[in-house]
């Protein structure tokens, strides 16, 4: 069920891996060729994420979507020889959800309502993985080719992913192209609302009539992602450095959420207490075509300051249109710190599918109450600190310590969504 930390969560993990991971270059003569990665590395990387708002999407638009999320993962890039790299990143990530336990709110407590959590099993799910890659530069380090696999499994859903890449860099490597490919095999292990699961029954309903939902399972469980990527970079001048990014990406299958409830209009009202019975789940076309397009734009101000932008355009055929911006503007405080203030604002329209609670009529053949599908605007703000030591004085057991980054975002969205994430990780090299 970490579908629903999922949109939030990765926008500060994006912008984390970001400051953390540095990219390299290499130089190579006639009569020795250096290795693309000299020894081997380990990043050891842990994030904390705490949400809240009142708009959850498994009660139908109303709720609580408290969440916390605790990450960690290592990260263990190996040279195989002087052109390959072989890259296992691992990870663990365990969540409690006020808002997931209410796919079943009756099990716990007496007094059932959509604002506060139950303290049943739903409330808490565990994500693990695991993402191999393997790089391989050619002698001129002209040209990169990649591989990767993916492999997650959570209580509710499983994915397994494969792809690669190419790139070429030309012009004395003053510019560099970029063609990437990734595709993913997914299956849920569908978890219905309680009160749509056969055999329910509870003799504290009310309301005018009979409960009866218009609900039927879904009889395809699959999900398949197909993603081609294309990015240009260019080093402009000494201190301007920019690239053109844009994405193809297309899904098919069970793209709605089951566990996700909607109310209708024409429909009478029934209750446990306070909490609504669902009408039904969301239902949302089984397939989706996304097309994001941006930019990156770097300038070297001075010895201690750097100005990274970003820009992203996103069209998608649901009716979702939106545009990203933000700016990092890394500070040097010395040889060894480093801070990294960081801005982004977010907007995007509403899914022609969205309806707030109780907008949607039972005709309509798609509807969802997801406030993530919903038109808002969103912003981000970020500090980060990095320490540095080349010479990797301090040591653990043969590994010395390359870097330490630590930071914090803060995210507030317009409906009312605020969350906050700390981030740590720390890089260990090899003798």
């Amino acid at each position: 069920m970490m579908q629903l930390s999922r949109s939030v969560k990765s926008v500060f993990v994006a912008l984390f891996f970001l400051m953390t991971f540095q990219g390299w270059s290499q130089q190579g003569d006639n009569s020795y060729q250096r290795r693309v990665l000299e020894a081997s590395e380990v990043d050891l990387l842990f994030s904390y994420y705490n949400q809240d708002g009142q708009n959850a999407a498994v009660t139908g638009g109303e709720g609580t979507e408290k969440l916390t999320d605790a990450t960690s993962s290592i990260v263990l890039r190996m040279p195989m020889n002087e052109d390959d790299i072989l890259t296992v990143d691992v990870g663990l990530s365990a969540y409690t959800s006020a808002s997931s336990s209410n796919v079943n709110p009756l099990d716990g407590g007496l007094n059932v309502t959509p604002f506060d959590a139950s303290s049943g099993e739903s409330r808490k799910d565990m994500l693990v993985y695991i993402n191999p890659s393997y790089q391989h530069s050619s002698e001129d380090r002209n040209t990169i080719w990649s591989a990767n696999a993916y492999l997650s499994s959570e209580y509710d859903y499983f994915s397994i992913g494969f792809g690669g890449s190419l790139t070429k860099l030309f012009n004395e490597k003053n510019t560099e192209v970029t063609l990437s490919g990734r595709v993913f095999m997914d299956k849920w292990n569908s978890q219905y609302p309680i009160e749509l699961r056969d055999g329910f029954f509870d003799d504290r309903i009310t309301g005018n009539g009979t409960y009866n939902p218009i609900f039927t399972e879904f009889d395809n469980e699959n999900r398949n992602s197909y993603s081609l990527s294309l990015s240009f970079s260019q080093i402009l001048t000494q201190k301007l450095q920019g690239a053109l990014f844009m994405d193809v990406v297309s899904q098919n299958g069970l793209l709605s959420t089951p566990f996700q409830r909607v109310y209708f209009s024409d429909f009478e009202n029934f209750y446990i207490d306070s909490f609504q019975l669902a009408d039904n789940v969301e239902q949302l076309p089984d397939s989706r075509f996304k097309l994001p397009v941006g930019g990156r734009l770097n300038y070297y101000l001075n010895d201690v300051v750097i100005l990274r932008s970003y820009y992203r355009f996103y069209w998608d055929d649901w009716g979702i249109n939106s545009h990203t911006a933000s700016l990092e503007a890394p500070v040097k405080l010395s040889d060894k710190f480093t801070i990294y203030p960081s801005y982004r604002y977010y907007i995007q329209t509403a899914t022609d599918y969205f309806y707030p609670k109780e907008r949607a009529l039972s005709t309509y053949e798609f509807y969802t109450s997801d406030y993530d599908l919903s038109d808002y605007d969103a912003h981000q703000y970020g500090i980060g600190v990095q320490y540095k030591d080349i010479f990797t004085s301090a040591r653990l057991l043969n590994f010395g310590l390359k870097t330490i980054n630590l930071q914090f975002s803060q995210y507030d969205r317009s409906d009312g969504l605020n969350a906050f994430i700390v981030t740590f990780g720390t890089t260990f090299v090899g003798n």
